[in-house]
């Protein structure tokens, strides 16, 4: 790494500045992966231990913790293989990296980083983001248990009926999902808009100025709900605690805690319940189909740096893939391309989407946004009239600076007809990502910019993802009513069930996904442990 530089103060602000992006995004829509940075070991012996197991479920989001929560309840046994480390906030900790010093702690480790094109000195970690880089498409992927809900921002938003209906098949049903599964997942993330109290005070100046263009601009603007404490931010302008949600910097994990995220949910109840077991730092290479018809599962145990320790065949006749869109779709295209799963719908790898993720920088130094924003999210506009055409667009803070740069971050999704796929490269041995070059430019420069311009005005606005298209939102590679049923149950498959964003039909109605895949994984469970358990299961 004698070429590496490390993150000067200038490049920082640059970065945080010039990137348009929000709070994490600001760091990792520049770390690219490139090939050959890391070098190879030298040869040496790993261990293999093989271990048989009724369910495993890969990955510990949204989708892999309500899984293995509602099984332990019904009284299964799970195994959950988690390839991240745990991350464990409290008052005052510094468990998660900060947005406006990045660390090692950022990145997972077979993500090669740079920065403007140059090399960073971080060393290999099992950090939370990895980013994958395909054609036209720069796909970030969480990982640590609690998936997602570590890193997101935390909007949690609920689809209107008619939007959902024209996204996703009839059949999942908006009315029983409004009645149960939804609030089910609103109940156990606690959700909660932020109180005026906060909001009034001198760092949510922005978010203020934010609602008051919006009103400006006749769009409409409400709070958007989020699975936080913000009891923890009112005790941080009272000086109980260093700040993290107030002055921005919680980007990338919330130190002080109070956040709802799915390790302190879902993934606590589940272990509480004595059945589960949460298997860290666990990375699931490749699955298989036994001529018995059981599954196998092929797990490099690491160290932190990323290291393998120790291999793994696991064996187990329920297989739960809850990796994320990316690389569960990966895990299936690769076994389709293989032959190490025979018969997998000819679907798998397509209908992939981005949720038409666009994010800007809104730059206005006449507007005085103050060189601390708090966070991390206040208000919205949902623009979901028209249920071809919805979109959503929010402020968020930008982590603290040293000086005031007139600047803070606009995110906009929306729904969008564009797909792209993942498809096996035999030269690589890997499956890759291919999206096509115009694809959410329908939805974004049509409707999602022109609403934020009318907000910003006269402003500079710059589009971070015209410089590097980026999603923190995949979706789709294995999706509903195409490759599985409306459960996830992969067809012609016994035993083998997706639950996370590959389910998806590639757009989440205009929301960020996480309350929907949550919501369909809660409806799922209620029909697998009804009718699965004891004849699959």
């Amino acid at each position: 790494m004698s070429s590496a530089v490390p993150v000067s103060a200038t490049s920082r602000r640059t970065l945080l500045t010039g990137a348009a992006a929000v709070g994490a995004g600001a760091v990792a829509a520049q770390l690219i992966p490139h090939a050959g940075s890391v070098s190879a070991a030298p040869a040496r012996r790993i261990r293999t231990t093989r271990e048989e197991h009724r369910v495993v479920v890969v990955g510990s989001g949204f989708g892999g913790g309500i899984s293995a929560l509602r099984l332990a309840q019904a009284g299964v046994d799970v195994l959950v293989l988690e390839r991240g480390r745990r991350w464990k906030a409290g008052p005052n900790s510094d468990t998660f990296p900060r947005a406006s010093a990045p660390d090692k702690r950022i990145l997972w480790h077979q993500s090669a980083p740079t920065l403007f094109g140059k090399p960073v000195a971080f060393d290999p970690y099992v950090g939370l983001l990895e980013t994958v880089m395909g054609d036209n498409m720069l796909a970030v992927c969480p990982a640590g248990v609690g998936g997602g809900s570590l890193i997101y921002q935390g909007m949690t938003l609920q689809p209107a009926e008619a939007v959902f209906n024209e996204w996703f098949p009839d059949r999942l049903d908006w009315q029983l999902m409004n009645r149960v599964h939804y609030p089910r997942v609103a109940r156990m993330l606690k959700i909660a808009v932020a109180p005026d109290k906060l909001v009034n005070s001198s760092n949510y100046k922005v978010a203020r100025e934010f609602a008051r263009r919006v009103r400006r601009a006749g769009l409409p603007l409400a709070k958007i709900p989020m699975p936080i404490d913000w009891n923890y931010a009112l005790a941080e302008l009272d000086g109980k605690m260093r700040p993290s949600y107030t002055n921005g910097d919680g980007a990338l994990g919330v130190n002080n805690g109070g956040k709802h995220s799915v390790d302190v949910t879902y993934i606590a109840r589940a272990e509480a319940t004595g059945r589960v077991r949460v298997a860290i730092q666990h990375t699931v290479t490749s699955i298989a189909r036994r001529a018995d018809g059981k599954w196998t599962v092929n797990v490099d145990r690491t160290d932190e740096t990323g290291r393998t320790v120790e291999r793994k065949v696991l064996t187990t006749p329920t297989l739960i893939l809850a990796a994320g869109s990316v690389n569960t779709t990966k895990l299936l295209v690769k076994a389709k391309a293989t032959g190490a799963i025979s018969n997998l719908p000819d679907g798998v790898g397509h209908g992939w989407g981005t949720n038409g993720d666009r994010i800007y920088s809104w730059v206005s130094p006449a507007s005085d946004f103050g060189p601390v924003q708090g966070g991390p999210v206040v208000y919205g506009s949902k623009n979901w009239d028209d249920p071809k055409k919805a979109f959503t667009f929010i402020q968020a803070s930008m982590p603290p600076t040293a000086v005031e740069t007139g600047a803070t971050t606009l995110v906009g999704f929306g729904v969008s007809k564009g797909r792209g796929r993942i498809v096996f490269d035999s030269a690589k041995g890997e499956a890759v990502l291919r999206w096509p070059r115009e694809g959410d430019a329908a939805i974004q420069k049509r409707y999602i910019e022109p609403a934020i311009r009318k907000v910003t005005r006269s402003d500079l606005l710059l589009d971070n993802n015209a410089a590097v298209p980026n999603t923190w939102h995949a979706l789709g590679g294995a999706n509903m009513d195409v490759v599985c049923d409306l459960e996830g149950r992969v067809k012609g498959q016994k035993g083998l069930y997706v639950l996370d964003g590959a389910l998806m039909p590639g757009t989440s109605a205009a929301c960020n996904p996480s309350m929907t895949i949550a919501a369909v994984a809660e409806r799922a469970l209620d029909d697998i442990v009804a009718n699965d358990i004891g004849s699959i299961i």
